[in-house]
């Protein structure tokens, strides 16, 4: 009977088989579109790709160019510019402030005077000078329609040494070396001229003296001779001469005291 039996039971192991062979392919079908299904749906379409237009550079600025003059612009007046202010030019500092050294200031009655000074020439008056250095220096002034001065100054070795020439007024400075000629010998001074009159004076007391003007009788030079005559009204006469080749020192003196003579007389 077992045996019988043994067909049946194969055939029911076969189809039981069959139904669990199709049971799990529903379940896969189910899961594979199950998971298809999600995979679409959670997707997103991808967005086309837009290529954007290489930019538009703006258009280059034109300079706008100055519209042409119209007839009733031409009729205006052109603006006046206003001159700018000058500045001030600073004042000069004063030139006795220029230097501590000495200074030589140089006027005169006579506005204008040539001032020159061991015949350099330093200017017209007024003059103020730092260039003259201490010690003796002559100085010559001139002026139109007037006689020249002649003056020996002594500069300061600081400070300012002021000088005042008066050409209208009779004034004489002179002075020269000289040689006394005696009867016999001769003694050596220096003859000098003032406003006061004439003076020598020497180591020789006796023969110094002092004359005016007024008293002066004979005052006379001799270039060839190399001899000024001097000889007080009433009194003594003396010669002099000097140690030069020629008598020009001699002559200068003799000059200057005659013109000075010609003015006191004139202006009595």
């Amino acid at each position: 009977m077992d045996d019988e039996l043994q067909p049946e039971r194969g055939g029911a192991w076969r189809w039981i088989a069959v139904v669990a062979g199709l049971v799990v392919a529903a379940a896969v079908g189910y899961f594979v579109w199950s998971g298809l299904s999600r995979f679409g749906a959670g997707r997103e379409p991808s967005s086309p790709t837009v290529i954007a237009p290489p930019p538009v550079s703006a258009p280059a600025q034109r300079t706008a160019e100055p519209e042409p003059p119209t007839s009733a612009d031409a009729a205006k007046p052109a603006p006046r510019r206003r001159p700018r202010p000058e500045k001030p030019a600073e004042p000069a500092a004063p030139l006795a402030a220029a230097s501590a050294g000495p200074m030589l200031v140089v006027d005169s009655d006579v506005p204008g005077a040539s001032v020159f000074v061991d015949r350099q020439y330093l200017g017209t008056t007024p003059v103020r000078t730092t260039g003259v250095k201490p010690g003796t220096h002559q100085l010559n002034a001139s002026a139109d329609g007037q006689d020249g001065i002649v003056r020996t100054i002594e500069v300061s070795d600081a400070g300012e040494t002021s000088i005042g020439l008066r050409f209208r007024d009779v004034q004489i400075d002179a002075s020269v070396a000289v040689v006394h000629k005696h009867g016999i010998g001769s003694c050596e001074g220096r003859l000098l001229a003032t406003i006061a009159g004439l003076r020598y004076e020497t180591s020789n007391k006796g023969d110094a003296f002092s004359i005016g003007f007024g008293d002066l009788e004979t005052f006379e030079i001799d270039y060839l001779q190399k001899n000024l005559r001097v000889k007080k009204r009433g009194g003594k006469t003396w010669n002099f001469t000097d140690k030069s080749e020629n008598a020009d020192k001699l002559f200068a003196f003799h000059r200057d005291v005659t013109k000075a003579r010609e003015k006191l007389a004139a202006g009595r």
